[in-house]
């Protein structure tokens, strides 16, 4: 597996602290970088798309829960090739790695087609039931639309950096980006700026950017000299990988598209506050939502460092693995949140800079989300331990009834007597809080690394 986007020897010997930081921080900043594209559409038209401003973030925010539905119940099944091609890399499996990338490929192509032809079917009357204002909603229907259509290549480029994750290497896949976000913005301002389009231009920029990302990966793994090498003459179906790939990705996935149907349910109660609101939320969402990339970045490097070293059979580096993410994981995203909570009100006037009124309800859900987050690293790097193991379904099963099953209430049993932003948004504190206890109290039950595998003597210093 020697080459060189990949160091077979980089998870599976000497000092594990420095190693996690440099595969977490590229990860964060791709995340943080792929978010920008929304961020870029919100802006752009709140900026410059005239009286049309607000009306347009509002619809473009709208969006936001529904095609995170989408596209993280794909992420889920991804999360199945890091897996499998994590163990695969510990255990110097070449071939297992090579149909793993090919499979994932045909499963991210053919999936995304599919349900980008279902989603321009069902795009009008999903939208239309969720409470979006009547001058906000065929705006709304028009982004989803174009969006989706762009679903392949947004689920390529995401299968793609899942094998890189699983090879240990974040740095490809940040630099794809760093190209196409560059594109997604230029593009954003000539289709907004020069040809006078809305939410359509800046919803095209964002297919084309993440075009631009998919193709930058696919080069690289044709041209790579390890056993992830992309040849289209060996792009074929596994059963035995896909089955392993889905065993693993499917509980992920279904515990995302479970999480994404409350958050539904939640943008669908901010929708029913106005339109104000709804922008308002929308704007802020591109601001928190940075705080979770950096959390999800160590969620996904334990479980990316846990799964090579059980595929080695180095049961005392993932048992480390585990205490280095969280610690190191409380200091870096401690450090996020404080930097959201003080520049916030700035970041969300870069929206819709004239408009204070909607800076000050924004902040509202900064102040209350990003420091729920704390809450979120615990259940995220102890998920991610589990998964590394191969252990997908119980930590998906807990999720789904404390996080989405406390939300669902909520809603439907506070905010119905409680009528107002803040109301919804304490929901998140109180349901992370729960399931990270919950998910400690699963980790404590399943202590996968004495019933899995027999700890080996390790001298190299943390």
């Amino acid at each position: 597996m020697s080459g060189k986007y990949t160091d077979k020897k980089s998870m599976l010997e000497g000092s594990l602290w420095n190693k996690i930081l440099g595969f977490a921080f590229p990860l964060a900043l791709t995340g943080i970088l792929q978010q920008l594209f929304n961020a870029a559409d919100i802006a752009v038209v709140g900026n410059f798309a005239g009286d049309m401003g607000q009306v347009a973030m509002a619809a473009v925010g709208a969006n936001t829960p529904l095609i995170a539905f989408v596209v993280n119940s794909f992420l889920g099944i991804s999360l199945g090739t890091n897996v499998i091609v994590a163990n695969a890399v510990g255990r110097k499996d070449d071939e297992t790695v090579r149909k793993a990338v090919h499979t994932s490929m045909i499963v991210a192509i053919a999936g995304g087609v599919a349900v980008a032809i279902l989603a321009q079917i069902l795009a009008e009357p999903i939208l239309r039931s969720q409470n979006i204002s009547e001058e906000a909603v065929d705006l709304a229907i028009l982004y989803f639309r174009i969006y989706m259509g762009g679903l392949p290549v947004i689920l390529l480029y995401n299968f793609e950096a899942a094998v890189f994750r699983g090879l240990g290497n974040t740095k490809i896949p940040f630099i794809a980006l760093i190209i196409s976000g560059m594109v997604n913005v230029l593009l954003n301002l000539f289709f907004v700026i020069i040809l006078g389009r809305t939410v359509d231009g800046v919803a095209a920029a964002t297919v084309i950017s993440n075009l631009f990302s998919s193709i930058i990966l696919l080069h690289f793994l044709r041209h790579t000299d390890t056993a992830a090498k992309f040849d289209i003459k060996k792009l074929r179906v596994s059963r035995s990988i896909l089955g392993k790939i889905l065993k693993i990705g499917i509980p992920a996935a279904i515990q995302a598209m479970v999480f994404s149907t409350a958050n539904i349910i939640i943008q669908s109660a901010i929708n029913s506050l106005g339109t104000l609101v709804m922008a308002a939320s929308s704007a802020a969402f591109n601001i928190e939502i940075f705080s979770y990339y950096v959390l999800n970045s160590f969620g996904q490097a334990c479980t990316t460092f846990t799964g090579q070293n059980y595929g080695a059979r180095k049961i005392d580096r993932c048992k480390k693995t585990l205490k280095l993410c969280i610690l190191e994981g409380i200091v870096v995203e401690g450090m996020m949140v404080l930097f959201l909570l003080l520049f916030g009100k700035y970041m969300i006037a870069l929206f819709r800079p004239d408009d204070p009124e909607l800076v000050e309800i924004g902040y509202i859900r900064v102040m209350f989300i990003t420091t729920a987050h704390l809450f979120s690293l615990f259940y995220d790097v102890m998920s991610g331990y589990m998964r590394g193991y191969g252990i997908s379904l119980s930590p998906a099963l807990v999720t789904m009834f404390t996080i989405c099953g406390t939300r669902i209430f909520w809603i439907y049993c506070v905010f119905a007597n409680y009528h107002t932003f803040p109301s919804i948004m304490i929901v998140y504190p109180i349901s992370l809080g729960l399931n990270s206890i919950a998910i400690f109290i699963l980790l404590l039950i399943k202590r996968p690394a004495k019933k899995l595998g027999k700890p080996q003597t390790e001298n190299s210093a943390l």
